[in-house]
């Protein structure tokens, strides 16, 4: 009668239809869900939280809670509105008369709804078994009189209801008329006629007519809440919900047509109990009207509980909720039903029934747009386990009442919608940070597997430009104890690319009773989370340690992401230093290191792979064209220390973009030399180092033309957007080291058949030079100050003849002895752009 006398048959019919299709996607959604595996305590909240995770499933749990508390709070004061209008004095009158023998006031009807909530509770108290025999009892109590009332529409002769409402001056009688059946009241009611309500003393709106009608759609929940007490949940939630929907679909159209066609406006509008005056049996709709609101009470009290149960019993709030998981020895939460009654009398308090309403079609919109959005994700990602028996739904259907819930929301209460979406992002955040991890199984990352699945498809290597390079890291790792600086390190060269930890376990499968790699894995991911790098992990198992690397160089990655670059450490006889123990990751928390790696090698005691090994491994990356990388002293580098120290200047990272190792072919311009200013300047960008500054260093020789060659290289720098200062180095008197050990001058037919040799036969450029020449040039770098964070130096290509292998080796070593942390470099790939 509220809604049509204020709102009219159409826009009444139309608040249904919008209402019901809302209710209706969502009730699609609850089924999906529901049959898609064993449902347990806490309906909505336990959908949500398993398919959405502990973030979303407690927050909206949270908001669910307050729902039905705030629910079951309206529906007691709708019953006391009820009670006091049947037997409260009428205002101005000093004692009552008849039945009439209630005393009216804030305080009165505070004590009557305390009354009724404790009846309530008494129920919930005992446990469902009697909850859900008191429902089916209600259930027909309501069915007779709804009943009789559509009876009565027809039986009942025309008749004028005098109507007394209170006004400042004492009481206001008016007349509302009940004319049967009548084309004319029919005409009238059609449109709209928002009046005030003379309960609140507020004028009505499309908005505020809505947000009360909504809460009589609210119950579609109240199945799914006792999920935990059902005997067969996936069976009975879809039947009984689809079934009530439509049952009370089909009720509310039929009475608001028969109510628009019988009663005239003042009547509807200034009359809520007015079924009373034109039923055959008067009593017998005061009945019904109390068991259906008591009903609502108890249903959304009992549903509170077992929410508020659910969610102590996930500990997703800790302590603050232990005391709700005490239970009855029958199972029932008598602690949660008891806190829920407290927390709905604190409700109480707010008094008239219209001012929580919105409030509480907020709070219901949002859980019912949460479990489309939940049914919507899993539709999504596609995975095979989500295969409901329950079929009637797409992920149209999930998005439309997503669409609908939110849309409505903010049309009821654009203040309760934003202060509610406000709130339940206070608790995603404080969930998401506080909470502890579950087993329950994320969506989120069914999704993103989803979506990097089709983008990574979508990744065409065939499209690949210079200007869009990037590196991709693959960092061989042998114990993660000795190389926590380097993982760090080659964390800031990645420069958002592709890195991945690889590691060579030297066993064979078929001596094994099981994979051996997999007990580890969670060890080096927790390593990777604890280190706070954004690395992928990648083991496997090899007869040798290059045989590993090659399967490592072949296999990692997917698609168009995969490693272009290997990164190793230096081969030198130095003992093995454990820094993960030292590192800031574990020193500032007091954490113990990741137990699952074993103890470094002891200095006497034999390596895993031998000096010509290594250079094999150099050797088979140039061979795949992978840029490769090989790291010394990194372990040395406190970057922390270097970077944030007050000094000034600040901290310097040298670059020689010369082979050293060939004086005769000195050229800055190659492809290696590039790449190697490239790295350099990828490691400079990155936010750690962006306070270092990068100096180039220039070899010259008297009569060259320096300035002419520096100048050239300046240019050079400019067009590739690289900062740096340029500092030329006389270095006449190694290189006359080197001539006095060569076979002739320089453009002699040894150069020009080195030449010749080009880059893809390995020229044997390790037979040209002498240990004392190499050690002149390690001298020339370290005389460079200020001494630098790190160096970079460019990595010669291996000799075609494997016999050299050692000796080239040999003289890597001798280069950087002493140098401090440094990066050989060698590239084979075009790195750098001049283009926009």
């Amino acid at each position: 009668g509220f809604v049509v006398g204020h709102a009219g048959l159409y826009q009444a019919l139309a608040m249904f239809a919008v209402a019901y299709f809302i209710i209706g996607m969502t009730v699609l959604s609850v089924c999906a869900i529901a049959t898609n595996g064993a449902l347990d305590a806490g309906g909505a909240y336990y959908m949500i939280s398993r398919a959405l995770g502990p973030e979303f499933g407690g927050s909206i749990g949270i908001m669910f809670f307050l729902a039905n508390v705030c629910g079951s709070a309206l529906y007691v004061l709708g019953l006391v509105e009820a009670v006091v209008d049947s037997f409260g004095i009428p205002p101005g009158q000093e004692a009552g008369t008849g039945v009439h023998v209630l005393p009216q006031s804030y305080w009165y009807e505070l004590l009557y709804g305390t009354v009724l909530l404790a009846l309530c509770l008494l129920v919930c108290l005992v446990g469902a078994s009697i909850y859900a025999k008191a429902t089916f009892l209600i259930f027909l109590i309501v069915a007779a009189v709804l009943g009789t009332i559509l009876v009565s529409f027809f039986a009942t002769r025309p008749l004028k209801v005098p109507i007394h409402l209170p006004h400042v001056n004492g009481t206001e009688t008016d007349n509302g008329f009940f004319t049967g059946f009548s084309l004319d009241t029919l005409r009238d009611n059609l449109g709209g006629g928002y009046g005030v309500d003379y309960t609140t003393g507020q004028m009505m709106s499309f908005s505020s007519v809505f947000a009360v009608m909504f809460n009589g759609c609210t119950g579609i929940m109240a199945g799914s809440n006792m999920s935990g007490d059902l005997k067969r949940p996936s069976y009975s939630i879809p039947r009984g919900t689809i079934s009530a929907v439509l049952f009370t679909y089909l009720v509310y159209n039929l009475l608001a047509f028969l109510m628009c066609a019988t009663c005239n406006r003042i009547l509807l509008q200034k009359d809520y109990g007015f079924l009373r005056d034109i039923s055959i049996f008067p009593p017998l709709v005061t009945v019904g009207i109390y068991a259906a609101t008591l009903s609502a009470a108890m249903s959304n009290l009992i549903g509170a509980s077992r929410i508020l149960y659910a969610l102590a019993r996930d500990d997703l709030f800790g302590r603050a909720l232990a005391l709700a998981k005490k239970t009855s020895a029958s199972g029932n939460p008598v602690m949660a039903v008891i806190i829920s009654w407290l927390v709905v009398q604190v409700v109480l308090f707010s008094g008239k029934l219209n001012t929580i309403a919105s409030v509480v079609t907020t709070f219901f919109l949002l859980v019912y747009a949460t479990v489309n959005l939940a049914c919507l994700a899993l539709e999504w990602a596609s995975a095979p386990n989500f295969r409901p028996t329950f079929r009637y739904f797409t992920w149209h259907t999930c998005l439309l009442g997503i669409a609908g819930c939110c849309v409505m929301m903010f049309l009821i209460s654009p203040v309760s919608a934003s202060a509610s979406l406000g709130f339940l992002l206070l608790l995603l955040l404080a969930l998401h940070y506080l909470s502890p991890s579950s087993t329950w199984g994320y969506i989120s990352q069914a999704l993103i597997f989803h979506q990097v699945r089709k983008y990574l498809l979508m990744l065409d290597v065939r499209k690949d430009h210079v200007k869009f390079w990037r590196p991709q890291m693959l960092l061989m790792v042998q114990n993660p104890r000795g190389s926590a600086r380097l993982i760090d390190f080659v964390n800031d060269l990645k420069k958002s690319g592709l890195y991945v930890l690889g590691h060579v376990e030297l066993q064979d499968l078929d001596m094994l009773p099981s994979d051996p790699l997999q007990p580890q894995q969670d060890s080096w991911l927790s390593l990777v989370d604890k280190l706070n790098v954004k690395a992928f992990v990648s083991l496997t198992l090899a007869p040798s340690v290059r045989h590993g690397v090659r399967q490592l160089l072949f296999t990692s990655g997917l698609g168009g992401m995969r490693p272009n670059t290997l990164v190793l450490g230096f081969y030198d006889d130095e003992a093995p230093q454990d820094g993960l123990a030292r590192h800031p990751a574990f020193t500032s928390t007091r954490e113990e290191v990741p137990l699952g790696f074993p103890p470094l090698r002891a200095p006497t005691s034999p390596k895993l792979l031998s000096a010509r090994e290594y250079v094999g491994i150099v050797a088979d990356a140039l061979k795949m064209l992978r840029n490769v990388l090989l790291a010394r002293q990194l372990e040395s580098l406190d970057k922390a220390w270097e970077l944030r120290r007050a000094a000034s200047p600040p901290p310097t990272i040298h670059v020689w973009p010369v082979n050293l190792l060939r004086p005769d072919s000195a050229r800055y311009a190659d492809t290696c030399s590039l790449f190697l200013l490239q790295m350099a300047c990828v490691l400079n960008m990155a936010r750690a180092w962006r306070r270092a500054s990068l100096r180039l260093f220039l070899c010259v020789e008297a009569g060259t033309m320096p300035h002419a060659q520096e100048e050239k290289l300046r240019q050079l720098l400019k067009d590739l957007r690289i900062q740096a200062q340029i500092q030329l180095v006389p270095w006449d008197a190694i290189t006359r080291l080197h001539w006095q050990t060569c076979r002739g001058p320089p453009g002699g037919p040894a150069e020009e058949e080195e030449e010749e040799e080009g880059v893809v036969n390995f020229p044997t450029n390790t037979t040209q030079v002498s240990d004392e020449y190499v050690c002149a040039a390690n001298k020339l770098v370290l005389e460079q100050s200020p001494a630098p964070a790190v160096r970079f130096l460019y990595l010669p290509r291996p000799p075609a003849d494997t016999s050299l292998y050692p000796l080239y080796l040999h003289q890597l070593e001798l280069l950087t002895r002493g140098l401090g942390p440094t990066v050989l470099v060698h590239g084979v790939s075009a790195v750098t752009s001049t283009q926009l």
